[in-house]
């Protein structure tokens, strides 16, 4: 999958991912890591295994008889296109109003604060 096409993950497809980020895994490794963390049967974890793997999210390489499945998109581009898809739909694509949002609704440290002009800084540099 290019990480240029649009993706956008549902929860079930983020809680899949999020373990393949980790490593491959093999069908049964995902059924008992999924059964753990979610409470997913054997069946819901092939049904969004051959789903992902249809939508192109998630390839295998084969062992034997074994498929070892791996993410076949990065946590880095996943998150982008959420972060983009989410900036459009609720801020109309203003970052501005993105960050007001975030600083109204959550107490930020110093840290957190410093993080942010460092970021803007580093940006407005870029720009010029």
């Amino acid at each position: 999958m290019t990480e240029e096409k649009r993706v956008t993950l549902s929860a079930s497809e983020w809680r899949v991912m999020e373990v393949l980020w980790t490593g491959p895994k093999t069908l049964m490794e995902l059924v008992r890591t999924l059964k753990d963390s979610a409470g997913w049967a054997k069946s819901t974890v092939t049904t969004m295994v051959r789903r992902m793997e249809e939508k192109g999210l998630i390839g295998y390489t084969t062992q034997g008889r074994t498929k070892v499945f791996q993410a076949a998109l990065n946590r880095e581009a996943a998150a982008a296109a959420e972060t983009d898809s989410l900036l459009e739909r609720a801020y109309h694509g203003s970052v501005g109003l993105l960050v007001s949002a975030l600083v109204e609704r959550t107490s930020l440290s110093k840290a957190d604060i410093d993080g942010l002009y460092a970021i803007l800084q580093k940006a407005e540099e870029e720009s010029q």
